[in-house]
């Protein structure tokens, strides 16, 4: 049987659409992929100066473009001997079209020239957004994990800045080294779920009763 409702993830990033499927597998809902639903794949716009801006619009462009419920992500690192930086350009931070592998290696680089004495505290920020055709406003949800910069890559999971993000919470292993069940109790990502959670519930009750509603 398939799941009662219907979400389409508004991210290219298979490594988030991955991570988002099991953070929510204990919930009758089927994740898609825009280019399932629309047969090609949409320009997300990711212009907004804050990750909570950049869900927002990219949770709204395919709720509009759908006309169904939509689930947007938009995270990254923050550094703090950096001012922040990467922040919501860490998918581009070497350069537009950047591999994991370079926006790694650039960080370090960044960092060589920007240390001198700063530690290498660093925070990954994730934000939900949730648009619905039910919904008058686009509900959102954060979750942060705290952790410092390592100076080489570590572990061989996860995608992005994992090989490099050591986490508080982990005892100073970097986020690659985890298995998923660990990465999935702790990261920003499972935080952000977890508080989206009541919400996301909320809406597949109000389309499954619109759907009742219809059928008579």
């Amino acid at each position: 049987m398939l799941p009662a409702v219907t979400i389409v993830l508004a991210t290219s990033n298979e490594g988030k659409a991955s991570e988002l499927r099991g953070l929510l597998a204990d919930l009758p809902v089927q994740l898609v992929t825009t280019a399932e639903v629309l047969g090609e794949k949409l320009s997300l716009p990711e212009d907004g100066d804050t990750f909570e801006a950049n869900a927002i619009q990219k949770a709204k462009a395919i709720c509009a473009a759908t006309r169904m419920i939509a689930l947007a992500d938009d995270s990254g690192l923050e550094v703090d001997a950096l001012g922040g930086r990467p922040g919501v350009r860490s998918a581009r931070f070497a350069h537009e079209r950047a591999t994991d592998a370079e926006n790694n290696a650039a960080l370090l680089r960044a960092l060589e020239e920007a240390e001198r004495g700063h530690e290498r505290a660093a925070r990954f920020r994730c934000v939900l957004a949730l648009a619905s055709p039910w919904l008058a406003e686009v509900k959102t949800s954060e979750g942060r994990i705290e952790g410092t910069i390592a100076r080489d890559p570590r572990g061989s999971g996860g995608f992005g800045y994992d090989p490099l993000f050591l986490a508080t919470e982990a005892e100073g292993r970097a986020m690659a080294e985890l298995t998923e069940a660990e990465k999935n109790c702790i990261s920003h990502r499972a935080r952000a779920v977890r508080a989206l959670r009541p919400v996301l519930i909320s809406v597949m009750n109000l389309q499954l009763d619109e759907a009742e509603r219809i059928s008579g």
